[in-house]
């Protein structure tokens, strides 16, 4: 991963705190970020957000600025993986927007 995505993870592991339900690994080229072995957020090269929410919600999220379906190697992702670009993350207030909907949505469906 590179420099971005490392920064990334700092700051999404600072935000998550000391949560002991949170459990981090590298996995797919990226840093990604589980509760009870299900993913709820992962940084990736450049500075982009995985976030998994429910598959009702994510094409309503998709309409915010800097949001896309995930891409993984070849393959677009279903409406539950979404992309979020760096700059849609650029501040503190933004990431933790994204980390709440990944907790409150995207696990509720795990």
């Amino acid at each position: 991963m590179d420099a971005a995505g490392e920064e990334l993870a700092d700051r999404v592991r600072a935000l998550l705190g000391t949560d002991p339900e949170i459990e981090e690994r590298r996995m797919f080229g990226s840093r990604a970020f589980l509760v009870d072995g299900s993913i709820l957020v992962g940084a990736r090269k450049g500075g982009t957000l995985l976030v998994r929410v429910s598959a009702e919600h994510g094409a309503a999220l998709m309409t915010r600025p800097g949001v896309s379906p995930a891409v993984m190697g070849a393959k677009t992702m279903s409406p539950r993986w979404l992309d979020v670009e760096a700059s849609a993350v650029a501040d503190d207030s933004d990431l933790m927007f994204w980390l709440d909907v990944a907790r409150e949505d995207g696990l509720a469906q795990a």
